[in-house]
């Protein structure tokens, strides 16, 4: 008898802590998450031809100084590797996505595409981070 009211009590309480969430926490839950806003880095890495890279620096410097004016870029840099000459990577730092969406739809940024393609040596290894905020 005892055995049964704790097999009983181990599957309700089991039942009461599986059951399903209401659309409404649900959403509360989703909300809690959307609303924690990251500024946003991103690193670049772009691989150009050998004999391309005062080209393709020429190039870069209309995306470092339109991206820089973006409201909200907080930094666009471009370094070279001394190693390697032909590998270069962007650094980019953003106040949130959509700072980062307004960067990618801007015409600049399409023309950059267009003009470094024949550049290019391999495709462009992109990565987007979040950043914790300071305290």
């Amino acid at each position: 008898m005892k055995t049964k009211i704790l097999v009983t009590s181990i599957i309700l309480l089991i039942m009461v802590a599986c059951k399903p969430k209401t659309p409404e926490q649900t959403e509360q839950a989703a909300t809690a998450v959307q609303t924690a806003e990251y500024q946003k880095m991103i690193t670049a890495r772009v691989f150009i031809k050998p004999g391309k890279e005062a080209d393709f620096i020429s190039a870069a410097k209309m995306m470092i100084e339109n991206s820089n004016k973006e409201e909200g870029c907080l930094g666009y840099m471009l370094y070279q590797d001394p190693y390697e000459k032909t590998n270069f990577i962007f650094v980019e730092k953003y106040v949130n996505q959509a700072a980062i969406d307004f960067h990618f739809g801007t015409s600049y940024f399409k023309e950059f595409g267009t003009l470094i393609s024949d550049m290019t040596s391999n495709p462009m290894e992109i990565k987007i981070y979040d950043i914790a905020a300071e305290k």
